[in-house]
């Protein structure tokens, strides 16, 4: 199933959504829901939106927490190497979150601003210290992000490390949170990246060093998770710089496809 949040007639909502490689009555449309899916039950109202006829937004808006996974990958190699005891974590401000079609806007301070393309696991309960086996109870489902830095402030040793990856639309997502796949089926998808429909950076999820199921036990035994948060599970095919002008898509199998333009600081 893909959950989305979308805007029509200038009112938010969620809904269904099916695609036309899904085969099934409806093809890419959105069927209506009650209410927010994270938030508690919901149930179809019966309104169906032709899915050119709405304007997708980012499909959570994190009440809490963005988690950050760093160095979590060898840009190039699908066998990671042995896990470090702790993953190098970072946090967001929802603030950075943006959806489908917003603008990312490069820092006027920044001269070196990168994509980089990640699985985001979507949390769909409070937990606390879960163990690896119970994870997939834990997760409501996957969508795609575009880990935005500005790589520059990043290497500068006299500028906090945050800086680099926490401006305002630093964390697209979209265009849905799927919540069919298995941990299994998360754990081995492609993830690439183009600028300009030209292709920019390739992994797969296979190659995360630490993975999904690992991510989400140790955060949990670190701290209370809830629903709405949303982690970046690391970017497989590494960073690709990025300007003004341009237009950025991240692409991961059984998932979609998240497309964004790039301008320079308002």
């Amino acid at each position: 199933m893909r959950i989305a949040r979308y805007s029509a007639d200038d009112v938010i909502h969620y809904g269904v959504v099916e695609v036309a490689a899904d085969g099934g009555a409806y093809p890419d449309s959105v069927a209506d829901l009650t209410g927010d899916p994270l938030s508690g039950p919901v149930k179809l109202t019966g309104v169906r939106h032709a899915l050119d006829s709405v304007r997708l937004l980012a499909p959570v808006l994190p009440r809490s927490k963005v988690i950050g996974i760093a160095k979590n990958s060898v840009p190039g190699q699908d066998t990671p190497p042995p896990p470090t005891a702790i993953p190098a974590l970072f946090l967001k401000p929802n603030t950075s979150v943006i959806g489908p079609g917003d603008a990312i806007e490069v820092p006027s301070l920044s001269s070196d601003t990168a994509l980089e393309g990640e699985l985001a696991i979507v949390i769909g309960r409070i937990c606390r210290s879960v163990p690896a086996e119970r994870v997939a109870e834990a997760i409501f489902g996957y969508t795609i992000t575009n880990d935005v830095t500005a790589r520059d402030l990043m290497a500068d040793p006299g500028i906090p490390w945050g800086a680099a990856k926490c401006w305002d639309t630093f964390t697209p997502l979209g265009p849905w949170i799927v919540t069919h796949l298995s941990l299994e089926e998360a754990s081995n998808l492609r993830v690439v990246a183009d600028i300009d429909g030209e292709p920019a950076t390739t992994g797969t999820t296979r190659g995360l060093i630490h993975g999904v199921a690992d991510l989400v036990a140790f955060l949990s035994s670190m701290m209370t998770l809830l629903p709405g948060d949303v982690i970046l599970t690391g970017a497989p095919g590494g960073s690709a710089a990025i300007q003004a002008g341009q237009t950025v898509s991240i692409d991961i199998e059984e998932i979609g496809t998240l497309a964004n333009p790039v301008i320079g600081q308002r």
